[in-house]
């Protein structure tokens, strides 16, 4: 059956691991990835809050709900990343969409309900691996892109990170937008907000990306302005990536921060 693509991988990795404005400026590393945002006790106390009304109301929510998001018609099950209420997925989604990305292998890691690798397809991907920790997200990735019509280049894989990829796997593009915050998460859906203590679970992102990267490729890489970017940066440096800062989004509590990711020697 299809569905073991993502139950089997996905049951071993669990176990293992339990457009805004441009910006031409390249991040220098003894910053990190910038200045991010003071973290005072009432901007904590608000994150915490919508951090406990989102879990608790859709993270956790046993209902299977469909909504429109970036011109795609998505099914959101029980546990997956929701595009509609968490706005990064929009903006991300709405940047791929400005992208030729024609005859590009693309990869997205932490692919939740499959909206990034939906955005991608439609700018001309030739082949799209949705990748998420969640057999859930692996699923609603294959459903979604079959029911908008780009099944037949989009492809969900349970993984922990791209460790369960085969191993000559390379891809162009790479995009993710990976947990923001550090702490423990509460369990499997919780892990789309945090990474663990000190981005435990993110760390080999950056060097399993770059080993998969195609020669001149490029990673998309979106980020909270209340993530952690000085050690974020040092992981990223330490993978031997440059960092350029591309788009910024505002909104009340956070920006949304976009970078592009190059390898350097």
């Amino acid at each position: 059956m299809w569905w073991h693509r993502f139950t089997e991988p996905c049951k071993s990795a669990v176990q293992r691991a339990t457009r805004g404005r441009g910006l031409t400026e390249t991040v220098e590393y003894a910053k990190g990835l910038g200045q991010g945002t003071r973290q005072g006790l009432f901007r904590r106390f608000v994150r915490a809050f919508i951090h406990f009304w989102s879990y608790h109301l859709f993270l956790r929510s046993r209902r299977t709900s469909v909504t429109q998001v970036a011109g795609f018609r998505l099914t959101v099950p029980p546990t997956v990343f929701h595009p509609k209420v968490f706005l990064t997925s929009k903006y991300f989604a709405n940047f791929l969409g400005g992208l030729d990305l024609s005859g590009k292998h693309v990869a997205e890691v932490g692919c939740g309900s499959g909206i990034l690798s939906l955005a991608a397809a439609r700018a001309g991907a030739a082949s799209v691996t949705a990748i998420d920790i969640n057999p859930n997200a692996a699923r609603a990735a294959f459903d979604n892109a079959r029911a908008n019509g780009l099944g037949d280049r989009v492809r969900g894989v349970c993984s922990n990170l791209m460790s369960g990829l085969a191993p000559r796997a390379l891809f162009d593009v790479i995009i993710t937008s990976p947990p923001s915050f550090p702490g423990e998460p509460r369990d499997l859906a919780d892990r789309a907000w945090h990474a663990g203590p000190e981005y435990r679970d993110i760390k080999a992102l950056f060097n399993q990306a770059r080993e998969r990267l195609a020669p001149g490729g490029v990673v998309y890489l979106l980020l909270s302005s209340d993530s952690d970017l000085d050690l974020l940066g040092e992981l990223i440096h330490l993978a031997h990536f440059s960092a350029r800062q591309i788009g910024e989004q505002s909104i009340y509590i956070e920006d949304f921060i976009l970078y592009e990711l190059r390898t350097f020697s």
